[in-house]
């Protein structure tokens, strides 16, 4: 019956499961992550990686090196850990290669069973030669989450088409200190910004086909000191208001079928080993039946680092009871560890069940236990059948069907690229200098100018695997902002230095000096931002803050470019700058969309995803604070950010009408619309990001002064006026409570139509009348936006 794709898919998972071992079950619950020794030949990527077939060892030492991958098939396997994401290989070779590791897996064991292969996929699939977009930092500053969805498609696309089924991302954790590395992975400081964009990118990814997986569950970007991996500093309704709401959102309307709990442990409960979080909120709760799996090492964790655990087996343990079904990226707890566990009566046996059948139901949703599936995707997608299926019969190998000529890169997917660069990029400041002069004399210096680094975030091929491989070229085309502005202005004399005495003599020969300044991606120490890429506080890294001292006292008017992963304090310089640009990693297409902003071609609408701090030690803080978070008079400490979440500036200029009705009412369980125009008043097309936000003044616990609830691209023609409405619902007010319970109470509120967290441009007080009202998952959780 387990073979009927006739059959409901739980009644095929319990026929199937009633038949398994309990081996068999537990193979279902762990990934198998290959050796993928040796440096690639210089010049290009490995012709395959199909000849090695050993368990990979890791730094931290938690994959057995002993395993044979005979071994690890006999009983099954769940997953297959990142085929194209460990290694260089060329995109035809590596699908060829993952279709003969997956018939092998399915002859390997006596249901024909194959593995899901699961891969990174934060700034576009992390595969060499395929697409680099920019981070998700940058989608957040783009305020477009229509637009992050047409990318996760073709990301998805991307993905499938060489025989992946689940993509690790998108992450979820909201800022809360960004002086933690993985911020450039991150959205933004707002829990509704990072909501709607990451929704976006899961229904998108989810749409192609491919498993969505949010990461971290939860907590992880609250940690003491933004120091990766320690303890988290949340309280519940921190957690429950500020750090939760991506997650239900992107479950409930974005579709995602997987969770990854997050390394964190706030108030001493890692999340890996809390049934409350894993089990009693995300399925009992919120209803989600998707498979929940594990950070990389981090069930082994729960014994190396948390110290919750005695051995791999009590690891185990604890990580099935709280509702991890797959350990990841290798088998260590989950493998002869879990299944002495059982055998001693120590961990029931139907905690296995559980983890087996939820990753089984995934692989009958996915197909993968039906009798026509096909390890080759190229052949599915073309009706052409392999006669190689998931049986221990298949006899056609992959690789003699189809003759493979798979782009990663597509020009499809570069001109998507562009276009979010383009959106993400932030004018922070200008007093004219900005766009430059067709024919100025420029001086482009800084260490990043002529370098592809400051695009990339740590999650991009390139800076994630690409030190592991020095003479391997990058894969993509990748313009320096250098050739771009060149491209862009043909007529100007553009000089170029990296730093030093050389960049201050340019700077003094030129009508105008651009410094591109900012980070270098790399992972556990390797860079200046990203994973394990923490910072003691939040000045320009690498001495580059004393190169822009130098080049401001040569008296040239200075333009700062900071391709960055996380904000940087510029208050020290920002009074004598004439111009400051914003770009968070922005992938492939960087250049030309920074060189495009800064010779006029691309009018700037991308606005912060988080604030850009006065001094480097005003951190953590971010706008989402109660009143005394904020400057007072009991405290000597200004934390006011220099340039506010949400803003940014154009070359264009916006008038908004107000509202016809500055006061509105609507019951606890109703809603009420906010209409007006915006009209462009400049000489330019360009796109305004109007912004709603919601202030409460008497609530029962404290609440932040303004709270992002509602936002539209408005792009417009000279002299053009459209209607923006914003429909909102009262739960939209709701806040945990005293009793810890989420309520919407009765009594006054404001809207805020601004141009920033702190550009406040009209006011429409509503009073909330009727009953206080609990509120759960089905509340609603987003502002309906129309633009006419």
């Amino acid at each position: 019956m387990w073979r009927d794709p006739a059959r409901p898919v739980h009644e095929r998972v319990a026929d199937l499961l009633a038949r398994m071992t309990l081996e068999e079950k537990a193979a279902q619950t762990h990934s198998v992550w290959l050796r993928q020794n040796g440096t690639a030949p210089e010049g290009g990527a490995r012709d395959s990686v199909s000849t090695e077939r050993e368990v990979a060892p890791h730094q931290h030492d938690f994959i057995p090196a002993d395993l044979r991958w005979d071994e690890q098939i006999a009983q099954g396997l769940g997953h297959l850990t990142r085929h194209f994401g460990t290694a260089p290989v060329a995109p035809a070779d590596g699908a060829r290669t993952l279709a003969r590791l997956q018939r092998e897996i399915a002859a390997g064991n006596r249901f024909g069973i194959p593995a899901i292969a699961h891969e990174e996929c934060l700034a576009g699939f992390t595969a060499w030669q395929a697409t680099i977009y920019p981070t998700p930092l940058a989608w957040g500053a783009a305020f477009d989450p229509a637009l992050v969805r047409r990318m996760a498609e073709r990301i998805g696309a991307s993905m499938r088409s060489v025989g992946v089924h689940q993509g690790l991302a998108p992450v979820l954790d909201v800022v809360r200190d960004p002086r933690w590395g993985r911020t450039e992975e991150t959205i933004g400081e707002d829990p509704y910004l990072v909501a709607t964009v990451a929704t976006a990118y899961v229904a998108g990814l989810e749409s192609a086909g491919i498993v969505a997986t949010l990461k971290h569950f939860v907590g992880y970007s609250a940690s003491r000191a933004g120091r990766n991996l320690a303890p988290a500093a949340a309280g519940p309704r921190e957690v429950a208001d500020v750090l939760l709401p991506p997650f239900e959102m992107a479950i409930r309307d974005g579709g995602a079928r997987s969770v990854m709990h997050a390394y964190t442990e706030v108030d001493g409960v890692p999340s890996a080993a809390d049934p409350r979080l894993l089990t009693e909120l995300l399925r009992d709760a919120w209803g989600f039946t998707g498979t929940v799996v594990a950070d990389y090492f981090g069930v082994s964790f729960l014994e190396a680092l948390h110290g919750v655990a005695g051995d791999p087996g009590d690891a185990a343990r604890l990580a099935l009871t709280a509702g991890v079904d797959v350990e990841l990226p290798a088998v260590r707890c989950y493998g002869a560890p879990l299944l002495e566990a059982v055998r001693a009566g120590a961990v029931p046996e139907a905690l296995v069940d559980r983890a087996a059948a939820r990753v089984l139901t995934q692989k009958c949703e996915l197909g993968m236990l039906d009798p026509d599936w096909t390890p080759e995707p190229w052949n599915e997608a073309n009706g052409v059948s392999a006669g190689a299926g998931s049986g221990p019969d298949a006899d056609v190998a992959a690789d003699t069907v189809v003759d493979l000529d798979l782009d990663l890169d597509p020009p499809e997917s570069r001109a998507l690229a562009r276009t979010l660069a383009e959106e993400s990029v932030v004018l922070l400041a200008n007093d004219g200098a900005l766009p430059l002069r067709p024919e100025a004399r420029i001086a482009l210096v800084g260490p990043l100018a002529d370098d592809v680094a400051g695009f990339l975030g740590c999650y991009a091929f390139p800076a994630h695997v690409g030190p592991n491989f020095p003479h391997l070229p990058v894969g993509v085309e990748l313009p320096t902002v250098l050739r771009a502005l060149k491209e862009e202005l043909p007529h100007a004399r553009v000089e170029h230095a990296s730093g030093g005495e050389q960049a201050t003599a340019a700077a003094g020969r030129a009508d105008v000096c651009v410094a591109v300044l900012g980070d270098r991606a790399g992972l556990f120490g390797g860079g200046t931002s990203g994973e394990g890429c923490d910072a003691e506080d939040l000045r320009l890294p690498d001495g580059q803050g004393e190169l822009l001292e130098a080049l401001l006292a040569t008296g040239t008017p200075v333009v700062a470019v900071l391709l960055t992963g996380r904000p940087y304090a510029l208050g020290e310089y920002a009074p004598r700058l004439s111009a400051a640009v914003q770009a968070f990693f922005p992938g492939e297409e960087g250049g030309p969309a920074v060189a495009g902003v800064l010779s006029g071609r691309v009018c700037p609408s991308g606005r912060l995803p988080v604030s850009v701090p006065r001094r480097p030690g005003s951190q953590p803080s971010t706008y989402l604070s109660a009143p005394l978070g904020m400057r007072s008079e009991v405290s000597n400490i200004d934390p006011t950010p220099l340039y506010p979440f949400g803003h940014g500036l154009s070359y264009t200029t916006f008038a908004w009408e107000a509202p016809a009705e500055d006061a509105l009412e609507c019951a606890t369980d109703s809603e009420v619309t906010v209409s007006f125009e915006v009209g462009n008043t400049g000489q330019r097309a360009g796109t305004e990001v109007v912004q709603l936000y919601l202030h409460d003044p008497v609530a029962q616990v404290t609440r932040p002064v303004n709270r992002l609830i509602g936002y539209a691209r408005v792009p417009l023609e000279p002299d053009e006026r459209r209607r923006v409405s914003f429909t909102v619902h009262a739960d939209l007010s709701a806040y945990t409570g005293p009793s810890g319970t989420r309520i919407v109470e009765p009594g006054a509120l404001e809207l805020r139509l601004a141009a920033s967290s702190a550009d406040i441009r009209h006011v429409v007080r509503v009073r909330l009348t009727g009953e206080q009202r609990p509120v759960d998952h089905h509340r609603a959780l987003t502002t309906d936006v129309t633009v006419e």
